[in-house]
């Protein structure tokens, strides 16, 4: 399960470093992809197949359906972290999520999620009081 917030740095190539506590889950190979709100999704291979495996049942005569499965896959990338557990996110992905050198790569449960560190803290500040207000309204019976 991914959890937290880690602060982590892209290199001169485009490669980051995954948190130690995301390393066991994704180090046999994972996928990214673009996210909403701008940031990038990290799946593991084992769960990009389960999320591929629900979207294949979304109804090919749904234009709305076909359009987002167009963005979504055609921005995906299998990787393969190397010995220093460092993946490289490709050019077009960082440039969809405005990555430039530090990121924020957050737990999203089943997936990570990788922000631009600046509007990752935007976001958050922009979102955690209404986090407070609403959180019985939208999602019912937790908490």
């Amino acid at each position: 399960m991914f959890l937290g917030t880690h602060m982590q740095r892209l290199d001169d190539k485009g490669r980051l470093i995954l948190p130690a506590k995301f390393r066991d889950e994704l180090e046999s190979g994972l996928v990214l992809t673009r996210g909403q709100e701008r940031c990038l999704s990290v799946f593991s291979m084992q769960e990009f197949e389960s999320v591929h495996e629900q979207m294949r049942a979304a109804p090919m005569t749904s234009k709305e359906a076909r359009d987002y499965l167009r963005v979504f896959l055609s921005g995906a990338s299998a990787e393969t972290p190397d010995k220093q557990s460092r993946i490289t996110v490709p050019l077009t992905l960082r440039q969809y999520a405005g990555l430039d050198r530090d990121v924020a790569v957050i737990g999203m449960g089943n997936r990570a999620e990788i922000w631009d560190a600046p509007t990752w803290e935007a976001y958050l500040a922009e979102t955690e009081q209404g986090f407070a207000d609403r959180a019985d309204e939208v999602i019912p019976g937790v908490i």
